[in-house]
């Protein structure tokens, strides 16, 4: 199974941005996380960070064909970009929405995700385990 992780703005920046909210795990922690975690399961996984909301549907749209399933945490853009959820429709590749936070215990706008619209499965506020968990929920219901 191929699997596309995609993480949107700021999620880079783990381990320095408010870290009363997301710890002080890095994103090369959360890369190394979920490759470990694949390395010995029939699973091929590519990692993708954009802070540009181009450059993301970008990715999606060159996944056509070529992924089994995709994980994305859209960060900011969950809440504002009709275009990613557009473009997880047009590739139409069985999509899990993670964030690492508990998004509906946040700010009211955070409560909004158009992603969700498209997204088999969301997951919330489960840190790093929550990827793990999208990733296995895609090989058990996908493959």
């Amino acid at each position: 199974m191929r699997i596309l992780v995609i993480n949107g703005p700021n999620i880079n920046m783990l381990g320095i941005r408010e870290r009363e909210l997301y710890g002080n795990k890095t994103y090369k922690d959360l890369i190394k996380c979920i490759k470990d975690y694949t390395d010995d399961k029939d699973i091929e996984i590519e990692i993708y960070q954009s802070n540009s909301e181009g450059q993301i549907i970008n990715k999606i749209q060159e996944a056509y064909k070529l992924y089994d399933g995709i994980v994305i945490n859209p960060a900011a853009y969950t809440h504002t970009s009709v275009a990613i959820l557009d473009a997880l429709k047009a590739v139409n590749i069985p999509t899990v929405e993670v964030h690492l936070t508990d998004v509906d215990n946040r700010e009211e706008f955070r409560k909004i995700s158009y992603v969700s619209y498209f997204a088999k499965k969301t997951i919330k506020g489960k840190g790093f385990e929550g990827y793990i968990e999208a990733i296995d929920y895609l090989k058990e219901n996908f493959k």
